[in-house]
């Protein structure tokens, strides 16, 4: 006999009770009953259990247990270059991104391999927002080491509160101290190939408040930073990037204190909406460069925005999310 206590089946009685030989399929059936009746086996597994024991055959083998059944998905086998792992963390991404508001474009780039992940807007115009500061330091330090101009301690201390805090006071007294062309002229060699500069009210010329890139230039403009730079250069800004104010903890910074992060945000309210950008770098010897500029299209706010591209970092150097970042859209 069978009792049924909770999903615990007690047998009462022998098994060596069941007759052998041609009614031994009817003792098959009935313990197939019983477990059905125990809630231990849908009705259809029953039936088919019962009817391979009358036809002679054996039973369906049992289901495989949880940690049987969990298999690691299939290698996905693009992007070419990158990890199995990583392969299997970009489509994660675009997995994520399919329900995000806006607009993102973003180039991820393994220094190590020379694999490179573009999603469909890499090539896409989006407002730099406060991103140009960093063409704005390289172009000032390359300049002052050519010996083009001379940037003195006052410029170097406002040099840093405007890739520190992003302080936008401090960008524009760098940006009229030298003049547009100064900036536009040097753009295009570190990376800047496709900026376009829009105009702005009451400011003649070029600003960098109101320019336009793709992923694809800040892409190449964070590689140039730490492929092409001088190394007292480079190991300046990785320096900044990686020791930004909390302001700027978002975007790549989502890569977590393990991967030794850094990256230069930027946040602007432009004419499709809130712009969230983040450029940078992650990963054992900045192995990884990221870059990623979210147009929001009107369809979200600073909060969605800046939650979107640190959970991209959050995919991809941890393998999933992490809690939204608390950041506020202050200068």
């Amino acid at each position: 006999m069978f009792v049924c206590s909770g999903s615990v089946i007690r047998f009462r009685g022998s098994p060596l009770g069941f007759p052998r030989g041609a009614a031994a399929w009817a003792g098959a059936a009935l313990a197939v009953t019983a477990l059905a009746g125990c809630g231990l086996l849908g009705r259809s597994d029953a039936n088919s259990a019962a009817g391979a024991q009358q036809a002679g055959q054996a039973a369906p083998a049992a289901s495989p247990s949880p940690a049987q059944a969990t298999q690691a998905p299939p290698c996905p086998s693009a992007p070419a270059g990158f990890s199995c792992t990583m392969r299997l963390r970009i489509a994660k991404v675009e997995r994520y991104l399919k329900h995000r508001p806006g607009m993102i474009g973003i180039v991820l780039r393994d220094r190590a391999t020379g694999a490179v992940w573009r999603n469909r807007y890499a090539g896409s115009q989006i407002y730099m927002a406060s991103t140009s500061k960093l063409a704005m330091a390289v172009t000032l330090l390359l300049q002052d080491q050519a010996g083009v101009i001379h940037l003195s301690a006052g410029d170097r201390a406002v040099m840093y509160q405007m890739l520190h805090v992003s302080s936008d006071n401090a960008a524009d007294d760098l940006w009229f101290k030298y003049g547009a062309p100064f900036y536009t002229s040097f753009f295009p060699r570190i990376g800047l190939t496709g900026a376009q500069y829009l105009p702005q009210a009451g400011v003649t010329g070029p600003y960098w408040g109101e320019m336009t890139c793709t992923a694809n230039d800040e892409s190449r403009l964070i590689n140039y930073v730490l492929d092409r730079l001088p190394a007292s250069l480079r190991d300046y800004l990785v320096d900044q990037l990686r020791h930004v104010a909390p302001v700027q903890h978002f975007g790549v910074w989502g890569a977590g204190p393990a991967n030794h992060p850094g990256n230069k945000d930027g946040w602007s309210v432009e004419k499709p909406g809130w712009i969230i950008d983040s450029t940078g770098f992650a990963g054992p010897g900045a192995r990884y460069t990221l870059a990623m500029m979210n147009s929001l299209e009107g369809e979200g706010g600073y909060h969605a925005g800046t939650d979107t591209v640190t959970q991209v970092a959050a995919i991809l150097f941890r393998g999933h999310q992490i809690a939204a970042p608390q950041v506020s859209a202050t200068p």
